[in-house]
């Protein structure tokens, strides 16, 4: 806790209760302010702050108490006066006096204003009509909610940060949806023209319609008042029922305005380095704010060293009446001389529509002689771009679709890497070295921008004050608590300070257990276990036994399950009992949920290979079922669009034409994707398409860390891009050659080549010796060209064991493999035959076997999609599940 000075009782009033408001409430309390200060907060909105950051998780579920970044005893614990719904409307400097709008009127000795922002609604003829709205707070998404129940299509005015995260809600809501972005790019003012490309393409392949370089000429209405359509300034108009403007913000400086404060040129109370207005008892913070630098900072890590300054002023300074009477001791300036905010790094790491976003530093290349390192895979969605002087100091950088790198390159920003500016840029297995670690970062680097905490300050928390993990960190430095971004980085910084001092590093798997994935695999394995309950009562946490488990280790030990039940004497069908209250969202209703609450149904189609009558089948069923019907770059045919209580009747068609669940909902073997190979093409030397279809049938359901991606293809020409999946094989002269751990994904990798002229059966046996190694040892979640890096001896290794047999474990993998094969059956299959299983599948569980009639379908892109009310299920706990509640 800091120091303070001694000083009578003071009023300290607080306008605003917004995440930068909160902080300030925070820095007082760690002061010691609020044990001898009277607090009162107005609040305009009707709830305490919230975390603006994830607002629109609204959509995904999460509530806006769940949004909350006020602890529930926090106010009360400090004796804090908070007012919601009570906006303060007037400030009598002169009394020294804030008024509500409830009529409250409080004396203040010191004043904070911490209004925020505005939305700017562009001066567009019809912006005011129904159907209007703007994306700032949780009513306005209450709001929108609401009034898209009734619409089709939706256009979103801006295409920056804010305006992504509105799109992505709308599309969430079933709506077609429009971006229209006055600038020549998405995200202008984070992104450069490369990076909005990649962005653009991404988004557009999701079937967002993106509009640059065009601005709304006018909305239209009908004869109600409500939105028909958007006119843009190009001339074109696009029909819409909604329009959600989030075209940026501006400074909520009126109540500072009235009061005869400063203000900026282009709007914000003018502060200096302490925060202080031109009244020396008024202080602003946040968005509201025009900082000493003359900018207005529209992040919340700006907003919350403003509020850290603030706050250490304040603390550090004696009473208005005591300054008066002592003018010639110490002021309070002197006491806060070491806290001041004359600007900020303005660093960014988002998930935009699930489209990973970055920048830092220099990210647009303003200085002087600068120059570009730049790594893009159009295909991929990938574009990497790092700013550099000719010294090779690193100025800044954006990062689209993969920003894993984000949390090391950051605070690399004004140094000299250690590397290559291309190393930093270019993906594993195209050139580049393994990635930096975290002991690269030198102690001064900042590791936790949010809370300007640094890489010293994270190794002194576990040096000086004994904390062990990271939430100890955490709590400690307040590192980890903003965006979250650097979640990553200090988390490797937290182990290795541990390992570097001798302190054994927790690696479990989750709160519930301290082992990794892989030990709970082989303890599995080898004591027999077939119930995750036993798992957990004898092997889990002791303060976790007799729980029911959390959303980590369920999933991860189902997987576990699953893959060993022919060996441990377990049913292996997923759905029953225990094994589906372990399930992800998916597993549950073997079918991928989709972004309007309605599953897709995707049949295997083992090799791409398929009769005309399947054809005809799969039509069929999509014209009877209305289903939107799509050929993946898998080779196979997805529909999209089913409910709950239709998927038994749909499978029911396709059980009966032939086909097989095609575990597209699973952590399983998806594809293995082939050209047509030597039967009909003239360059092909092997039958690809029959070795493709052996392999898919070989392998379909069987469990893993992750998804499994393959493909074959007949000849060097690699028309089935074999060597970017996570096993591959090639058609040579003399057999096969075999690939591993490729990845097309979002961080791609080249597959290596481990074998090599192999025959048939030398090939099947070094892929089932792969693919059980990797089940064996991978961690939950793990990709297999992330676990061949993190495996120790790398390839060299990986060949060892699966050609060479060095562990002497080939036969065992290879009769795990087997069992597998022996005991393969078809999930949907099996869940027909099954009157009890064919229970769950209802679109509401308060009306089981009946489709509500209130609930309307309505077509988009000639399919129909459901309403958003479907459910997707009870959570039932394992136990629970175990006793004979219904899954």
């Amino acid at each position: 806790m800091a120091t303070t000075t001694t000083h009578p009782s003071r009023t300290i009033v607080l306008v605003g209760h917004g995440m930068v408001g909160q902080r300030f409430l925070e820095a007082l309390a760690e002061h010691g302010v609020t044990d001898s200060d009277r607090v009162v907060v107005f609040c305009e909105e009707p709830r305490p702050a919230y975390d603006r950051m994830h607002l629109t998780s609204y959509f995904s579920g999460t509530s806006p108490d769940e949004l909350s970044v006020t602890p529930d005893d926090f106010m009360a614990g400090h004796g804090i006066e908070l007012h919601v719904g009570d906006p303060a409307v007037a400030v009598d400097r002169e009394a020294r006096t804030v008024t509500s709008a409830a009529g409250r009127t409080v004396g203040y000795d010191v004043l904070v204003l911490a209004t925020g922002s505005y939305p700017f609604v562009p001066p567009v003829p019809g912006k005011d009509a129904r159907g209007c709205f703007v994306y700032r707070t949780v009513d306005d998404l209450l709001a929108i909610e609401a009034y898209a129940q009734g619409a089709a299509a939706g256009v979103v005015v801006g295409g920056g940060l804010l305006g992504l995260e509105a799109a992505g809600a709308l599309q969430g809501l079933g709506l077609r949806t429009h971006i229209v972005e006055f600038a020549p790019r998405l995200m202008p003012v984070q992104v450069d023209e490369g990076g909005g490309a990649a962005l653009r393409r991404t988004i557009g392949d999701m079937g967002l319609d993106v509009h640059t370089g065009v601005a709304g000429k006018e909305i239209r209405t009908d004869a109600a008042g409500a939105v028909t359509a958007m006119e843009l300034s190009d001339g074109s108009a696009v029909d819409a029922d909604l329009v959600v403007f989030s075209a940026g913000v501006r400074p909520r400086d009126q109540l500072a305005r009235e009061a005869g404060l400063a203000v900026g040129e282009r709007g914000g109370v003018t502060v200096d380095e302490r925060c202080r207005t031109s009244d020396p008892a008024v202080f602003a913070i946040g968005e509201c704010a025009q900082a000493a630098d003359g900018r207005v900072y529209g992040l919340v890590a700006p907003g919350y060293e403003m509020a850290e300054t603030a706050a250490a002023t304040i603390a550090a300074e004696p009473a208005a009446a005591e300054a008066d009477a002592e003018t010639d001791t110490n002021t309070g300036a002197e006491a806060a001389a070491d806290r001041t905010f004359t600007g900020a790094d303005t660093s960014t790491k988002l998930k935009l529509l699930g489209v990973g976003v970055a920048s830092f530093g220099d990210a647009l290349g303003a200085a002087d002689g600068c120059l570009d390192v730049v790594y893009s895979d159009s295909r991929a969605g990938l574009y990497k771009k790092l700013v550099v002087d000719r010294d090779g100091t690193l100025l800044g950088g954006v990062l689209v679709g993969d920003t894993d790198a984000y949390g090391m390159l950051r605070p690399l920003t004004g140094s000299v890497p250690p590397v290559p500016p291309e190393q930093l840029v270019l993906p594993p297995g195209a050139g580049a070295p393994a990635a930096l670690g975290p002991s690269a970062l030198p102690d001064d680097a900042v590791v936790c921008n949010c809370h300007n905490v640094t890489k010293a300050a994270i190794r002194g928390a576990v040096a000086d004050h004994d904390c062990t993990t990271v939430r100890e960190v955490g709590k400690c430095t307040r590192a980890g608590s903003g965006c979250g971004s650097c979640e990553k980085v200090l988390a490797a910084l937290v182990n290795d300070e541990l390992e570097a001092r001798g302190v054994a590093v927790d690696k479990g798997l989750c709160g519930c257990f301290a082992h990794t994935r892989t030990e709970l695999y082989e303890i599995v394995r080898v004591k027999r276990i077939s119930s995750y309950v036993r798992l957990l009562d004898e092997h889990g946490r002791e303060e976790a036994r007799s729980g029911d488990g959390c959303e980590v280790c369920k999933p991860a030990v189902a997987s576990i399950l699953a893959s060993l039940a022919p060996v441990i004497g377990a049913d292996g069908y997923v759905l029953d009992g225990e094994q589906g209250a372990l399930q992800d969202t998916n597993d549950h209703f073997l079918a991928n949920l989709q972004r309007n609450g309605s599953y897709s149904v995707v049949p295997r189609v083992p090799g791409g290979e398929i009769t005309p009558e399947k054809l005809i089948v799969l039509g069929e069923v999509a014209r009877e079922f209305g289903l939107y019907t799509k050929i993946t770059g898998g080779q196979r045919i997805d529909l999209f669009g089913a409910r709950v209580d239709q998927l038994p009747a749909i499978w029911a068609r396709l059980v009966d034409a032939g086909f097989e669940s095609g575990h597209a909902y699973g952590k399983a073997l998806r594809t293995v994707k082939s050209c047509v190979g030597s039967t009909w093409c003239r360059y092909g030397v092997q039958d690809s398409v029959r070795m493709a279809i052996d392999l898919e049938l070989r392998y379909r359901g069987l469990r893993s860390p992750h998804k499994l991606k393959a493909a074959v293809s007949g000849c060097s020409r690699e028309c089935a891009e074999a060597q970017s999946k996570d096993f591959g094989v090639i058609a040579t002269a003399n057999g096969w050659n075999l690939y591993v751990c490729g990845n097309g994904g979002a961080t791609p990798r080249h597959a290596d080549l481990l074998a090599q002229d192999l025959s048939d059966e030398e090939l099947i046996r070094l892929i089932d010796r792969f693919l059980m190694f990797y089940i064996r040892t991978a961690d939950r979640l793990e990709r297999t060209s992330v676990w061949l890096e993190r495996l120790e001896g790398g390839l060299d290794h990986l060949r060892d064991v699966v050609v060479a047999d060095s562990l002497g474990i080939g036969a065992e993998l290879e009769e795990l493999m087997a069992a597998h094969v022996a005991h393969y059956r078809d999930e949907w299959a099996a869940t027909l035959a099954d009157p009890e299983r064919l229970a769950r599948f209802v679109s509401f569980v308060n009306a089981p076997g009946v489709p509500d009639p209130s609930v309307q379908f309505v077509p988009e892109r000639d399919q129909v999609k459901p309403d958003l009310t479907l459910l997707s299920g009870p959570a039932i706990p394992v136990r629970g599940a175990l006793e004979g509640a219904s899954a």
